[in-house]
C-alpha cells in the first residue's frame, strides 16, 4: 500500500519537475512571456503608469438575463416617497404594538418630518405614559422644546 503512494509521489514530481522547466524562471523570460511590463531591476514611476485605464469588465454571463434596474431616485421623488409613507403612517401609528416611549419617539418622529403640530397632543400623552423617570423627564423635554419651535417667533 506504502509503496503505490511513494511510486504515484515519485512520477508526481517527475511531472512536476518537467513542468517547472518550461516555465520561465528570470525576470527578461517573464518579460519575454507577456508577464511583466518593465523588468524587474527597473524602478517603476507612477508616470510612467497608464492613467484612467478602463476595464471592460461585464459581470453578467451570457446564460444569464440581464436585470433591469430601477433609475436612482432623485431628492424630489425621495421627497415624495417619504410626504406619501408618512401620511399612509400616521393613521397606522395607534395600531403599532409599542412601549410607551416607543409610541412618544415614534409620535416625536412624525411630528418633526411633517411639522404637525395637532400630533403634540398624542406625544404628550406618550410622554406621561413612560415609566422610567429619567426617560419621562426627556420625552417631557422634548415635548417641550417641540413646543418651543412651533410656537418662537420666525424672524
Amino acid at each position: 500500500m506504502f509503496g503505490m503512494n511513494s511510486q504515484a509521489t515519485a512520477q508526481d514530481n517527475g511531472a512536476i519537475d518537467n513542468f517547472a522547466q518550461e516555465l520561465p524562471v528570470g525576470g527578461d523570460d517573464l518579460l519575454a512571456a507577456g508577464v511583466l511590463d518593465t523588468p524587474i531591476d527597473q524602478p517603476v514611476h507612477p508616470q510612467d503608469q497608464p492613467q484612467n485605464v478602463a476595464l471592460d469588465y461585464n459581470p453578467v454571463q451570457a446564460d444569464q438575463p440581464a436585470i433591469d434596474q430601477p433609475a436612482p431616485a432623485g431628492n424630489d421623488d425621495l421627497i415624495n416617497i417619504k410626504k406619501d409613507a408618512l401620511q399612509q403612517l400616521t393613521p397606522l401609528v395607534g395600531h403599532l404594538d409599542q412601549t410607551p416611549e416607543e409610541k412618544f419617539r415614534t409620535t416625536m418622529m412624525l411630528i418633526q418630518a411633517t411639522d404637525d403640530k395637532s400630533l403634540l397632543r398624542s406625544a404628550y400623552e406618550s410622554a406621561l405614559q413612560v415609566p422610567d423617570e429619567k426617560a419621562r423627564a426627556q420625552a417631557l423635554l422634548d415635548v417641550v422644546n417641540e413646543i418651543n419651535y412651533f410656537t418662537h417667533p420666525s424672524n
